[in-house]
């Protein structure tokens, strides 16, 4: 049943009077009072319910948001396709901290087997102990080894042994109780291996992964994106079990890297585009707590299997039921529209609400344009001045919490001993609370002001960490879980922030832009903590993080807003959601006193209801006559 549009045009003159009275109350006074709302107070009810109400006329405005409606929210299709696309997610962080695990560090000492020619009968101890020289501190060298000498074990024990050389026959591993890259390929003494150095190799795989998926992404689909990604950790993850020198292990670790961010693009953009609303918020917050379980699942694998080949070969094997499974992922019909494939795009629709048992209305469906849509290409984030404030932005803000969060876990491995060990395991499992943390923000607050309190939490918490003396090591720890803490709720918020923000026709390009800024800040803070000991690097994130507090500062909010899928509609509409002077939400209204809206037959829990609309409007006047009442000396709205 439609509702007049008598009363339609009504509410909206009843609103625009109560938002034009608002204004004037503001703009009566000082400037510091202006420029804040406090969430609790009446301005602040009033500012969110203009955002949701314009939220549901652009949606109604929206024909393919309409199609989605009528499909179904969140139903057997996109609970499906939410399982397919985000529980890979575990494998994904499976081979991303995995070398933590394959390089765990061991006890070498030289392999002096040449003694039992003479000796047969010694014991592992006696052998050390007649062949190995020891250091000041009592213990044998782990890298130096006596001269082998044609006596006998008599003479040996008797006369001992004088020359040294470094080891010549390999190593031994005699208090080793499992087997990793250090003692098969024997990465001790001269040979160890520069963890950091395997860390920028991971991340020069993703800087190089990040431009080359994000442009097959937007140029060939999201479904082939997903497909080349799952193939490339089945050959390279699962394959890494079989290479027979750490230069090969180096190589598959930077194929797989480029594979992990390759499916996360893919995954994060049909996601996007495929949910709305709160529906998408809660999969990719689920997606990020997968990625946790990922990791407690890695660390208890690690401990029960001794074997770094064995360790491979079980995490990759669930890869090939989910490249067998990938059938049941749709393409994402926004790109699909985007790329002028239009009648795909109704079939998949089709198929979407057949599966969700919903019949999508002949006429509504003939509604989805089949407008030429220009093309875009990587040069428009340079050429087209919001899309680029919004890439510098983002890029910031990714760069910020990459750099901030390695920088951290750095500083955790210079603790050392029992206490590192706890530092390390703990933010992991505080991943979880953190992004369910994140997601009471975001529903109650929007993505900026979520991103903005978690970034000033983290600025607080660098603050604490510089003026805390070395000395006081259990209390660093703790500030440094709390700054884990807090980085883990603001990666959940800018993953679902910068899809929302980048257009469709650009939006896995912008992407895998940011993932190459989290690229580069991991490789900036490798580069400045090995090199300076100072600090610095602690200072360096209270500097990036306030910038980043600035910069997004002018980035619109995209909570219960459309998607953008043209650079035209982005340029039109990117930066005016959200002004930061109230006058707009009332020439905002006033311009479309006379309009009519008309809610679609299928506009579901969208759409506010007369009676609701009703109740609100007397609320916000109940809580502005109440204002009022605790001010008597306000009469700025009397008239």
């Amino acid at each position: 049943m439609e509702r007049p549009q008598a009363d339609i045009r009504s509410w909206r003159r009843l609103w625009a009077q109560m938002d034009g009275e608002r204004t004037l109350k503001l703009s009566l006074q000082p400037p510091f009072l202006t420029s804040v709302s406090s969430p609790s107070s009446p301005s602040w009810s009033l500012e969110m319910l203009l955002r949701r109400l314009r939220s549901i006329e652009e949606k109604q405005e929206d024909n393919f948001t309409r199609v989605l409606d009528a499909v179904g929210e969140f139903g057997c299709f996109q609970r499906r396709l939410t399982a397919f696309t985000f529980l890979p997610s575990m494998l994904t962080a499976f081979f991303m901290f995995i070398d933590r695990f394959s390089l765990v560090d061991q006890l070498p000492y030289c392999n002096t087997s040449w003694i039992l020619a003479v000796g047969p009968h010694l014991t592992v101890a006696q052998q050390l102990n007649l062949t190995l020289p020891r250091a000041p501190n009592g213990s044998f060298q782990r890298c130096l080894m006596y001269v082998p000498v044609p006596l006998d074990l008599d003479a040996i024990i008797r006369f001992g042994l004088n020359h040294t050389d470094i080891c010549q026959d390999g190593w031994i591993y005699p208090d080793s109780k499992m087997r990793s890259l250090v003692n098969e390929f024997d990465l001790v003494c001269d040979q160890q291996p520069d963890k950091a150095l395997l860390q920028a190799i991971f991340m020069a795989g993703i800087l190089t992964g990040s431009f080359i998926f994000g442009f097959i992404c937007d140029k060939m689909g999201r479904y082939l994106t997903i497909l080349l990604s799952l193939l490339g950790l089945a050959i390279f993850g699962f394959g890494t079990a079989f290479v027979s020198s750490f230069h090969q292990y180096l190589f598959f670790r930077f194929a797989v890297s480029q594979a992990v961010v390759g499916y996360t693009i893919g995954s994060l953009s049909l996601a996007t585009e495929w949910l709305v609303g709160e529906h998408r918020t809660h999969a990719i917050v689920l997606a990020h707590c997968l990625i946790t379980i990922g990791i407690v699942f890695l660390v208890g694998l690690a401990y029960t299997i001794p074997h770094w080949r064995l360790l491979f070969l079980v995490g990759g094997v669930p890869v090939f039921p989910l490249i067998c499974c990938v059938w049941a992922l749709p393409e994402s019909p926004r790109w699909l529209m985007t790329r002028g494939r239009i009648e795909e795009a109704k079939q998949v629709l089709c198929y979407a609400a057949r599966v969700n048992k919903r019949t999508i209305p002949p006429g509504l469906l003939n509604e989805l344009s089949g407008k030429k849509v220009p093309k875009a290409s990587v040069l428009d984030f340079y050429t087209n001045r919001h899309l680029y404030k919004v890439t510098l932005v983002m890029g910031c803000v990714w760069f910020t919490v990459s750099y901030s969060l390695y920088t951290l876990a750095l500083r955790l491995l210079d603790l050392g001993g029992m206490m590192a060990l706890f530092g390390k395991i703990v933010p992991s499992l505080l991943g979880v609370p953190a992004r369910l943390c994140g997601l009471f923000l975001l529903e109650q607050f929007g993505r900026k002001w979520t991103l903005a309190v978690t970034f000033v939490q983290a600025t607080a918490l660098y603050l604490l960490l510089l003026f805390l003396p070395p000395e006081m090591t259990s209390m660093i720890i703790l500030v440094v879980v709390f700054g884990h803490f807090s980085l883990g709720t603001a990666i959940s918020v800018f993953f679902i922030y910068t899809a929302e923000l980048l257009p469709t026709v650009l939006r896995a390009t912008g992407l895998g832009l940011m993932f190459a800024s989290w690229a580069a800040g991991a490789i900036t803070s490798l580069i400045i903590t090995s090199n300076v000991e100072s600090l610095l690097p602690v200072f360096l994130c209270c500097v990036f993080s306030s910038m980043a507090l600035c910069f997004s500062a002018v980035l619109p909010e995209t909570q219960d807003q459309p998607l953008w899928d043209t650079l035209e509609h982005f340029t039109k509409s990117g930066f005016q959601k959200e002004t930061p002077q109230s006058t707009s939400d009332s020439s905002f209204w006033r311009s479309r006193e006379d309009s009519v809206l008309v809610p679609p037959k299928d506009s579901g829990s969208d759409y506010l209801s007369e009676e609701a609309a009703k109740n609100t409007i007397l609320n916000v006047q109940n809580l502005k006559m109440s204002s009022l009442v605790s001010d008597p000396s306000d009469t700025t709205l009397e008239h």
